[in-house]
């Protein structure tokens, strides 16, 4: 019953807190009557504010989550959406809407609590079936709350408005069942199990990946921990202690070539990635005006989080050998990707690009669910919160130097155009990086091949 209690609880929020209709028609509102801004305003001095406080917030956050045991953090979370769609109500002004973009960036790195909280609170035998009801859920909320928005849209004409009230009203929902959530006793890094306690694997990673839009399921992401049926007392860590830890599991982790090289794949495509998702709505207004036609971006959405997740599904039937045509595989769907940016900017039918944006999205889930299995593969169990804690904070990063130079008013402040041409390149880089890769590694490993044979004894005789 505690375990069924707590997933029904962290269901519910997870549910409620992503079904928001009014998010694919956020530039549209932005930019209609309602709130009178302008385009150069929206994509280069509000939307970047989103990036830079997620970078900041990331890692205090992720502190904070294990000291603070989980569950203040979630209510924090669920205080920042509230916060954050009631501003998008009631607030007018850039700086009033730059403040709105800095309370969703501390409700995105606030996710970090939600999968972390669950293995706290269940035995080992409930993990997999926990984590497939959570993820399944707030999968279906993001699907859920694009299709809604785009059936009141179209169906029941109703303003853009009102869709802003449907999110709140779902954010409000979401803010109740955090409170009822029971408290943990003990956390990964701060309250850790006593020497010689009996050890249970975590998953706690998937906190780390989910936003990234990359909502993917994922599977062999186990963290070392101690159980809470064994465990009767805890030993707290301090801040240096746990600073200490992460930096030597740092510096082990990343000697390991493997785990580098997707690693590298991680943090640079997920940074494209965030920017093809938070500027494909101004592109989509550039190219078929909301205030002159009807849109249909709520489709779009539902359609791509679904064939995000079916591709991401479809990872474990591939007949690829990962560890010898990974490289060269990355290599391909990156250039497929870039391909898709192209298509999006460059013939500027608004068909065409919403074809092309549920592509790029099915193609970045499937690979980052590799990368995932990938690097995980070669990781100590206590080590993965860390490594993807880290691909995370260097896809941030990145994608903070990315947005500061194209998108921001203080850098270059790039037309949304130009910006998309931008993109495409950076992900045609990426392709070439990884195009030389794995040629590289394929002919080391058929030079090892041909010493290994040139070592072997021949045996000539005949009898």
């Amino acid at each position: 019953m505690p375990v069924l209690y707590s997933t029904l609880c962290l269901c519910a929020y997870g549910l409620f807190s992503n079904l928001r209709p009014s998010e694919p028609f956020l530039t549209a509102y932005l930019m209609g009557p309602d709130k009178n801004l302008t385009e150069a305003q929206v994509v280069s001095e509000i939307y970047p504010i989103w990036t830079y406080s997620y970078l900041a917030l990331l890692f205090p956050v992720f502190l904070a989550t294990d000291y603070l045991c989980y569950k203040p953090v979630l209510v924090l979370q669920a205080v920042s959406f509230v916060v954050t769609y009631v501003m998008l109500l009631k607030a007018h002004g850039l700086r009033a809407m730059q403040l709105l973009e800095f309370f969703f960036g501390l409700a995105t790195a606030s996710e970090v609590a939600y999968f972390s909280y669950i293995y706290n609170v269940v035995e080992p035998a409930h993990y997999r079936r926990v984590t497939a009801y959570c993820r399944s859920v707030t999968l279906f909320g993001s699907a859920a709350g694009s299709l809604t928005g785009q059936l009141l849209l179209t169906l029941a004409e109703v303003k853009l408005v009102h869709l802003v009230w449907a999110t709140l009203a779902s954010a409000v929902v979401a803010f109740v069942p955090p409170w009822f959530l029971p408290m943990p006793k003990r956390s990964l890094f701060f309250h850790k199990k006593p020497e010689g306690a009996i050890e249970r694997q975590c998953d706690y990673t998937g906190a780390l990946i989910e936003k990234v839009d990359n909502k993917v399921p994922l599977d062999n992401e186990d963290v070392s921990i101690a159980s809470p049926a064994t465990e009767e007392t805890n030993t707290s860590c301090g801040l240096p202690d746990v600073l200490k830890m992460l930096l030597a599991d740092f510096l082990h982790c990343y000697r390991r070539g493997p785990l580098l090289a997707w690693s590298l794949w991680w943090a640079v495509a997920t940074c494209g990635y965030f920017q093809v998702l938070n500027y494909a709505q101004p592109l989509w207004e550039n190219i078929r005006p909301s205030s002159d036609y009807d849109i249909y971006n709520g489709y779009v959405e539902t359609l791509s989080t679904l064939m995000g997740a079916v591709a991401a599904l479809l990872v474990g039937h591939l007949p690829v050998r990962w560890t010898v045509w990974g490289e060269l595989v990355l290599c391909a769907l990156s250039l497929l990707m870039a391909a898709c940016v192209f298509v999006m900017v460059t013939l500027k039918s608004i068909w065409l690009c919403y074809g092309s944006y549920i592509l790029f999205r099915a193609t970045y889930m499937l690979l980052i669910t590799v990368a995932t299995y990938q690097v995980a593969s070669s990781l100590d169990m206590q080590r993965y919160a860390m490594v993807f804690g880290v691909n995370t904070f260097v896809a941030l990063l990145l994608q903070s130097l990315l947005t500061l130079v194209v998108v921001d008013s203080a850098g270059l402040g790039l037309d949304v155009f130009t910006q998309f041409y931008v993109y495409g390149g950076y992900f045609a880089v990426i392709s070439t990086v990884f195009l030389f890769a794995g040629l590289c590694k394929l002919s080391m490993r058929r030079h090892a091949e041909q010493e290994v044979l040139s070592r072997s004894p021949v045996d000539t005789d005949s009898t």
